[in-house]
């Protein structure tokens, strides 16, 4: 799911040219008058972006794109999905072939600094983990010396594999593949003991083996992982809308107001509601959109809690606890400024 280092690195030539462009336009201007969010996603991954036999895609990620769309449209659907592998998605970007990234994208220094992007948030975090048969009798990562490996290339996968194995002074066999249907078909297939990647991924792609539950995934997470939505330097009011997107989502949960709701909550007298909804104050105004524009997200989308729970939580097929991703209120790390 993560770039490596090098090939950030190396993406970083196109900033002066891409960079420099992108931070003389209006990326919302051009959104409102395009009619459409050209939205970069992962091409498959259950629970974050997948399309369904329609080609509709679904997703943690996916839900954002359409909050994002749903604040500026009043529309959930007007999006253009764009499939970008994770050697591609950096330079897709810069190059304004999309207007963010909802990617499963792990925020870092050297993707924060050296890429000419802004991430927008943590909208789920995350850290890297394994995945090995019953049969192979193992329960901890730490009794995997001399085992092999299955590793998506151009990620950060990569590096911290390399980083736990070594700091834990244990030998193992890097089995490495150009992408992530490639290695999880040689992980099936036998080519390698071990499958790694996010944890998430892992609850995902077990999904995909032929037996599911011949196969579990072992408790240690050897890395952080803050995935996020990401936009380019230079425009600071786009970047504003994806922020608030998310900010949005969180605190509607916070204040318990739901897609179910919301209508009713246009009548609250709570002042944290009425500037959430749009009927006090004009935040939506601030950032070039409705004052209505989180009123048009959660009435779409829901709140976080909702889209977490139908996407990646109980109600999902992944199931994933909320763990780390609860609200800060709940013990989680989900903290959103308030609308003020």
């Amino acid at each position: 799911m993560n770039t490596i280092v090098t090939t950030v690195l190396a993406a970083a030539a196109l900033v002066a040219t891409a960079g420099a462009a992108g931070a003389q336009t209006n990326t919302l201007a051009q959104i409102k008058a395009r009619g459409v969010l050209n939205c970069g996603t992962s091409p498959g991954l259950a629970g974050f972006a997948m399309p369904d036999a329609q080609g509709n895609y679904k997703g943690l990620d996916v839900d954002l794109c359409r909050g994002i769309a749903a604040a500026i449209f009043n529309d959930p659907t007007k999006i253009k999905f764009v499939p970008l592998s994770s050697k591609d998605r950096f330079t897709a970007l810069q190059a304004g072939e999309v207007d963010l990234l909802s990617r499963t994208t792990t925020w870092t220094m050297s993707r924060d600094t050296s890429l000419g992007l802004n991430f927008a948030g943590v909208n789920y975090y995350d850290g890297q983990g394994f995945m090995v048969r019953k049969k192979l009798g193992v329960d901890s990562a730490l009794k995997l010396a001399g085992a092999s490996v299955c590793v998506a290339q151009g990620t950060t996968t990569e590096l911290n594999l390399a980083d736990y194995f070594r700091s834990n002074k244990m030998k193992y066999e890097v089995v490495a593949f150009a992408g992530g249907d490639e290695t999880i078909k040689a992980y099936e297939s036998g080519r390698c003991d071990v499958f790694t990647t996010d944890s998430s991924g892992l609850y995902a792609e077990r999904l995909k083996l032929q037996v599911p539950g011949d196969h579990i995934v072992l408790p240690e997470i050897i890395s952080k992982e803050p995935l996020g939505p990401v936009v380019r330097h230079g425009d600071d009011n786009w970047l504003d809308v994806v922020k608030w997107t998310h900010n949005a989502m969180l605190n509607a949960e916070e204040l318990g107001v739901t897609q179910a709701n919301v209508d009713q909550m246009l009548k609250s007298d709570n002042p944290e509601i009425k500037r959430l909804v749009g009927t006090e104050g004009k935040f939506g105004e601030a950032i070039g959109l409705t004052n209505d524009w989180a009123y048009r997200i959660i009435k779409h989308v829901g709140n976080y809690g909702e889209v977490f729970d139908r996407n990646v939580g109980e109600g999902s097929l992944l199931k994933i606890a909320r763990g780390q991703n609860a609200l800060w209120t709940k013990g989680g790390l989900q903290y959103a400024p308030p609308i003020r």
